[in-house]
């Protein structure tokens, strides 16, 4: 997942998809760049995390 880095990524929760720049990837929470700002999603609730192409 760290090779994902700085790149467009989606992650998916099992309420929402967020997409944005993977920013980090910590040991509780994912942090993701996205228009509208930053968004910090609690690791534990990550289902999935897939670069666009």
């Amino acid at each position: 997942m760290h090779k994902l880095i700085g790149k467009a990524v989606e992650v998916s929760t099992a309420e929402t998809l967020y997409t944005g720049v993977l920013v980090e990837i910590g040991e509780d929470e994912v942090h993701l760049q996205s228009e509208t700002g930053c968004i910090v999603v609690p690791l534990e609730k990550v289902v999935d995390i897939k670069a666009l192409t």
